[in-house]
Formats: C-alpha cells, sequence, structure tokens
C-alpha cells in the first residue's frame, strides 16, 4: 500500500503543477492576451512607418591565379611557404579584390558620382562613408564569386550603386599593379619616362653646342666605337632594370634571372674589352689633343647611350603591356544589377508576428514572476502569523 503511494505520487506532483501553471496562465489572461496584441498593434505601426528599401545585386568573378604565378611560387623552393605565410590572415586572393572595394578611394569616388552627401544628408565625408558602407554588403562567397550588394529607397539607384562599384574596380585595378605582369608594366613604364627625360636633356645639350658654335665633325674608328660603346652601356643598364624588376618575384634559381645574368657578365666583359681598345682611352692619343673632337666624342656617345636605352626601355615596357593584357588576372562581370522589381526590406509581417511572440514570452515571464512574488508574500505572511499564534499560546 505504501509503494502504491511512493509511485503514484510523482504523478500527482505532475499533476499538480500542470494546475499550478493552468491557474497563473487563467490569473493573468488578460495581460497575457493585451499584451502580444499591444506590442503588434505597435510594431505593425512602426513598421508602415519604414521605407521600402530595395536591394540592387551584382556578381563577379575575380581573377583567379595564373599558371605562372604557381611557377613563379615553385620556383621559391623554400622561401614558398615564408611567401605564402606572409598574410596569414588572406584565406584565399579573393579577399584582395574585396579590400579594394571596401576602399576610401571607391567610397569617395561613389560619394561624388552620386552626390551622396546630400543624398544622405551628411554634413562631414567620413559620415556619408559609413552611412555607405552601412547599406553595402561585399563578400566573397566558398565558390569564389564576389557578391555586391546595395540597399536604396530608390530602385533604380540601388542597381546603379551596385555597378558602380564594379565600375570603380575596374579603374582601380588599371592604377594598381595588383599582378606580376601590372607590376612589371609599371616598372618599366616609370623607367621609361626617366630615359625619355634623360634623352631630351641629352639632345638639349647637343643643340645647345650646335648653335654655340657648331660640331666638329666626328667619323671612322672613333664615330663607331662611340656608338657601340654607347650601345654596349645601354644594354646593359636595360639588363641590370630587368634583374632589378625580376628580383621582386622571382629567387636566385629563377632560370630566366640566371640566363638574364649571364647576359649582364657577357656584356660588362664586352664593354670592358672594348674600352681598353678604345684610342680614347690610351694616353698620348691624338684625341687627347683635340679638346673639341673629345667633346664631340662624349656628347655623341652620351646622346646615342640615351636613344638606345629609350629604345631597348620601349621595347620591354611594351612586352610587358603585352604580358598584363594576356595575363588572365581580368575581372569578369556575372551579372549586372538590374532594377530590383521588389523590396528587399522591411519585413512588416516578420517584424510583427516576431514581436508578438516576444511579448507572449515577456508576458509569460511577468506572469510567473508576479506569482511567484504574491506566493512568496503568502507564505511569509502565514508564517508570521503562527509565529505570532505560538508566541500568543505559550503566554
Amino acid at each position: 500500500m505504501i509503494d502504491s503511494m511512493n509511485t503514484s505520487s510523482p504523478a500527482a506532483e505532475e499533476s499538480a503543477s500542470f494546475l499550478d501553471w493552468l491557474i497563473v496562465l487563467a490569473k493573468y489572461k488578460r495581460s497575457l492576451i493585451a499584451l502580444p496584441l499591444l506590442a503588434a498593434v505597435i510594431a505593425a505601426g512602426i513598421s508602415l512607418l519604414l521605407p521600402n528599401m530595395y536591394t540592387g545585386t551584382t556578381r563577379i568573378l575575380p581573377p583567379q591565379q595564373t599558371q605562372s604565378t604557381s611557377a613563379v611560387l615553385a620556383q621559391l623552393g623554400s622561401l614558398a611557404g615564408l611567401a605564402g605565410g606572409a598574410v596569414p590572415g588572406m584565406k584565399n586572393p579573393n579577399d584582395l579584390y574585396v579590400g579594394m572595394l571596401k576602399s576610401r578611394t571607391v567610397a569617395d569616388h561613389i560619394i561624388s558620382r552620386f552626390d551622396l552627401n546630400k543624398l544622405y544628408d551628411k554634413r562631414y565625408q567620413s559620415e556619408t562613408r559609413r552611412e555607405l558602407a552601412r547599406r553595402s554588403t561585399i563578400v566573397a562567397g566558398k565558390d569564389g564569386i564576389i557578391s555586391v550588394e546595395v540597399d536604396d529607397i530608390d530602385p533604380k539607384r540601388a542597381a546603379e550603386l551596385a555597378n558602380a562599384y564594379v565600375d570603380e574596380l575596374f579603374k582601380l585595378t588599371k592604377v594598381l599593379a595588383v599582378t606580376e605582369a601590372s607590376q612589371r608594366r609599371l616598372f618599366f613604364e616609370r623607367q621609361l619616362e626617366l630615359a625619355k627625360d634623360n634623352l631630351a636633356r641629352s639632345e638639349a645639350s647637343t643643340r645647345h653646342a650646335l648653335e654655340k658654335g657648331g660640331l666638329v665633325m666626328v667619323e671612322g674608328q672613333g664615330r663607331v666605337m662611340a656608338e657601340t660603346n654607347a650601345r654596349l652601356r645601354a644594354e646593359i643598364t636595360v639588363r641590370e632594370l630587368q634583374i632589378g624588376a625580376m628580383r621582386a618575384f622571382a629567387s636566385d634559381q629563377n632560370p630566366e634571372l640566371q640566363r638574364t645574368q649571364q647576359q649582364l657578365e657577357v656584356l660588362k666583359r664586352e664593354l670592358s674589352r672594348m674600352e681598353g681598345n678604345s684610342p680614347i682611352g690610351r694616353p698620348g692619343a691624338k684625341e687627347e689633343n683635340n679638346s673639341k673632337g673629345i667633346e664631340n666624342l662624349r656628347l655623341l656617345r652620351e646622346m646615342k647611350y640615351n636613344e638606345v636605352t629609350y629604345e631597348l626601355l620601349a621595347r620591354q615596357y611594351e612586352i610587358a603591356k603585352i604580358d598584363e593584357a594576356k595575363d588572365s588576372a581580368i575581372i569578369q562581370v556575372m551579372d549586372r544589377a538590374i532594377e530590383p522589381d521588389r523590396k528587399s526590406r522591411p519585413h512588416r509581417a516578420r517584424i510583427v508576428i516576431v514581436t508578438a511572440v516576444l511579448a507572449v514570452l515577456a508576458a509569460l515571464l511577468f506572469a510567473l514572476l508576479r506569482e511567484a512574488y504574491a506566493r512568496a508574500r503568502h507564505h511569509q505572511t502565514e508564517k508570521v502569523a503562527m509565529l505570532k499564534g505560538l508566541l500568543g499560546r505559550r503566554t
């Protein structure tokens, strides 16, 4: 009999607990119904005041890693690990282009293009940048595709803003050297500008000498030696520049680098041999007594050197431009943003439902806390009355 009473005790307690819950819900039924309804009505009113936002979305396929880049990393040998670990935070090359899209330069160009300072009603450029960043979502997916999403109250402008990000990325990649071929092209472009300036100064010096008193004719072996010397010096200069450019991405074991270094050594030996056999370099030669003739040879050699240097650098620059054009590092637009035909937010029904559910939970919590407080007060009152009764009985 006792066992049967013990086994039925948990069931009885569970039934009593369930009844207690029902009693609490019935006791506070008005609050449990009124509070969620009131919250839902308020949420519906606020959501109706929110403007409709439209999202323009464009998807681009950034440049993939080229075979030449892989070959360069393979040639680095043990240093490839160091090269790969140089940027530990970059999980894939797409992070570079995501960073470029989020750059201040791109944001400022878009702000200027659409006059966003006035549109967003911001006083400072930094505030407009933050607002544009808040409305823009730029992520690189696991499939290697970068998505650019921009929210705006105008569907047409939302699409234009998303496409503007891609346009600015195209412009930025033309300015920045983000690939191996681009770096070589930029390097030779700068060297070509320097060579052009040197050639212009050399031609100006020669022209000044002609205007001042004319140049003594330089003929025969002296002229040939001067031109050959200038060509050799120019080729040595260009080879040294090539080696300097290649060291930015190649190790000492690179076959192309080793071949260029060998060519440089051959050219230096040839120049040394020629200068040793030059009549200008031997003491007592006739040209030493003819200062004007020596000056003519120097001017001729300097101008020829600058001409050949400019010619060779121009050739290298054109080759670098062709390599850059052939490079697979091309940004491709998969889906250009079009004017969205439906709003993306606010989700008014979702806002009302979520608010109502949260209000129900808050009302339940309030009812439970209030009931617990009331019971605690009731038990305390009973204990105080019991204590007073016991004390009165003793007296």
